[in-house]
């Protein structure tokens, strides 16, 4: 079964708590194409991320939002899968808490 847009965010919500951060739903209703999710990591950095589907397309303003958070050298990332997702939570989890494997964060 493809995996839905949906089930991916709420996915990475629980894997971005499992390190001890925080993925806040992120609308904006003056600036349409902003990340679906802005995340507080216990580090003290802030990313902008966006979720989509395996085989889903960013709309040209998002593609515009990502240029510009490129330009303002902030965090910004868009993950397609929950294979994705794990991959990118888990880099944040072995920074944040020193595991030499990543995949540690997991199994706690």
């Amino acid at each position: 079964m493809a995996e839905l847009e949906r089930d991916i965010e709420r996915y990475f919500v629980a894997r971005v708590a499992q390190i001890g951060g925080r993925a806040y739903k992120f609308v904006s209703p003056s600036n349409r194409g902003v990340s679906d999710r802005v995340v507080c990591l216990p580090t003290g950095i802030t990313a902008f991320v966006e979720l989509k589907r395996p085989g889903g397309k960013l709309s040209p303003l998002q593609r515009q939002f990502a240029a510009q958070m490129a330009a303002l050298h902030q965090e910004y990332k868009c993950l397609w899968s929950k294979q994705e997702v794990d991959s990118w939570v888990d880099s944040w989890g072995a920074e944040i808490h020193g595991y030499d494997s990543p995949l540690l964060l997991r199994n706690r």
